[in-house]
């Protein structure tokens, strides 16, 4: 029994905490080609944050799938459910910093465009978008995980 809530808050661990670094490691890429972009388009601030605020997502989602699954987190605990609570919070950490550092790939070079005088934040986005929808399908198996629980 106590292997088995061992293993959930392993699994919750792995979920919020990978989620967070995701989001930690994308927006210090960001970060850090926003402080060179205001050295060409200071003005252009608005336009930075947009692009790396983005990036903050998989954090919000790790958040999101610890609250679904803490109520999981009991002494009693199965171990089939704490295997499920495992392997979602495995698929979230590592979808996430994948996902995550993609996409701050994209928004850097969207940022780095921007400051260059190109006018491309639309089409950064859109980009953006697609390795966001693999963060967003790992939310997904944790929702339904949660609710087959």
């Amino acid at each position: 029994m106590e292997m088995n809530i061992l293993l959930a808050y392993i699994g919750i661990a792995l979920l919020a905490g990978g989620s967070f670094v995701a989001s930690a490691i994308a927006v210090t890429i960001c970060g850090q080609t926003v402080i060179g972009a205001m050295k060409k388009r200071p003005e252009a601030f608005g336009t930075y944050l947009v692009l790396s605020a983005l990036t903050t997502s998989q954090g919000i989602y790790g958040l999101v799938g610890f609250f679904l699954l803490r109520g999981y987190l009991v002494p009693d605990i199965t171990f089939v459910q704490a295997s499920a609570i495992f392997g979602v919070g495995l698929l979230m950490a590592v979808a996430g910093i994948f996902a995550n550092v993609g996409q701050a790939k994209i928004c850097a070079n969207g940022i780095e465009a921007t400051a260059s005088g190109h006018n491309v934040t639309a089409n950064t986005l859109i980009m953006a978008a697609f390795p966001e929808t693999f963060g967003i399908f790992s939310l997904l198996v944790t929702l339904l995980v949660a609710f087959a629980l």
